[in-house]
């Protein structure tokens, strides 16, 4: 049980940590160190969404032969569908752009921009709680010491997200406190995604490998659309390849030597 709490709060301590940096940085980010921070949280994701996502989801139903692939198709589609619905219901707004996406709404622009942040989380946060509802299922290929691999992963990839997000925002003219706040509360919808996720899969047990796929076809959606475009725009691209290399290889090592 203490595994299960650890597991949950870890990407939210992750988050809040990086959020807090607005109490010791100046107000803005270097683009050196924005783009590579951006690379790696992207490396994290893509090593997490194989290693800790879809090899396990094919591995429980490898019993079933060619069609042991099946449920890893059809969830990691119904990921990327999910993500793409959101994106185009949900009213929001990225840091570095001054153009809204979703829906026409008066909502204002941090508002926009906590839409956004809730719509880049939300996938980790159900990758978490479904690994740990995997790793507490007895007919799982997973080990609650994968589970936590994945969370700590996510979690180092949150530390430079929290603090992405928390930047920009004192940058704006919000005081450190707010942005802070703002910064650190970015990172609640992990925990809460994550028990979600852990509830349903109580129940829908047969499904998990579906769900584990799922997961990781919501977190590659997040990374295409969002974050590999985000290294590339302007200059010193080439950090956001070498950040996405390091996170890629960091996430790999975890899942490998604690998974």
């Amino acid at each position: 049980m203490n595994g299960l709490y650890l597991g949950l709060l870890l990407p939210f301590a992750g988050t809040a940590l990086g959020a807090a940096c607005v109490f010791m940085m100046r107000k803005r980010i270097a683009p050196q160190l924005q783009k590579t921070l951006t690379g790696f949280a992207a490396g994290v994701m893509v090593a997490a969404s194989v290693w800790s996502l879809l090899i396990p989801a094919i591995e429980m139903t490898e019993k079933e032969g060619l069609a042991s692939i099946i449920p890893a198709i059809i969830g990691f589609s119904l990921g990327i569908a999910f993500l793409l619905f959101l994106d185009d219901i949900v009213p929001h707004q990225h840091i570095d752009s001054n153009e809204s996406e979703g829906p026409k709404s008066h909502l204002s622009k941090t508002a926009k921009l906590v839409f956004a942040i809730t719509l880049h989380n939300l996938p980790e946060g159900m990758a978490v709680g479904v690994a740990l509802a995997g790793a507490m299922t007895a007919e799982s290929h997973m080990t609650m010491a994968g589970a936590i691999a994945l969370s700590i992963g996510i979690a180092i990839q949150n530390f430079p997200e929290g603090a992405i997000v928390s930047m920009p925002l004192r940058s704006a003219g919000n005081s450190r406190r707010k942005s802070f706040i703002i910064g650190a509360l970015s990172g609640i919808i992990e925990p809460i995604g994550a028990i979600l996720t852990i509830l349903l899969a109580a129940f829908v047990i047969p499904i998990l490998p579906y769900m584990l796929a799922f997961a990781a076809g919501a977190m590659m959606y997040v990374v295409v659309e969002e974050l590999i475009p985000e290294t590339q725009e302007g200059s010193h691209s080439n950090m956001g390849t070498i950040g996405f290399a390091l996170g890629f290889m960091l996430m790999m090592v975890l899942d490998v030597v604690l998974g």
